[in-house]
């Protein structure tokens, strides 16, 4: 794995969705639902997601935590969330998401799928978690301390999955065109 350093991606778990990441898989997003994306990062995927879907949707997109958001607000409003979680906690946030019982469409590294975690949280659920396997690897935007570092070049060099759940999508695995 050349270039792959575990200890700098952890302590800059900062890569922003490049806004063709929600292009591709706007056809799978319901239309008239609440959208909470709900990892703010740099404010800027969410004007994406906004973008992508236009009127069809509201998009909530705000600075706040979401492991501190309450559950009961996120189920009154009937959200979906979408989102692209800081990769260094997707344990926690699949354990809450499956907690709080909402839709979701979450990117993270396709070998979560291998992890007992997983298998444990979604494998006795009457919702299979479904997969979207994008056509090529999502190039995230690295930032540390708010900025692009001037020596960086995009080049993750691991696959990422929409991991979803409750979306009723038409197959389990869908591979994107």
């Amino acid at each position: 794995m050349a270039g792959f350093h575990t200890k700098t991606f952890l302590n800059h778990d900062d890569y922003m969705t490049p806004k063709h990441a929600w292009e591709d898989i706007k056809q799978f997003i319901p239309p008239n639902k609440l959208i909470w994306e709900c990892f703010y990062g740099d404010g800027q995927s969410g004007k994406d997601l906004q973008e992508v879907l236009g009127n069809n949707n509201e998009v909530c997109h705000e600075p706040r935590d979401f492991f501190l958001t309450s559950s009961q607000q996120i189920i009154d409003l009937n959200m979906t969330l979408i989102s692209n979680p800081p990769f260094s906690l997707k344990k926690e946030v699949f354990t809450r998401l499956k907690e709080l019982g909402q839709p979701f469409i979450m990117i993270s590294p396709s070998a979560m799928l291998q992890t007992q975690y997983i298998r444990q949280l979604f494998s006795d659920s009457d919702d299979p978690l479904q997969i979207i396997i994008p056509r090529k690897r999502i190039q995230f935007l690295k930032k540390v301390d708010g900025e692009v570092p001037k020596d960086y070049v995009s080049k993750c060099n691991f696959d990422c999955f929409y991991y979803c759940w409750k979306m009723d999508l038409p197959r389990d695995i869908i591979w994107l065109e």
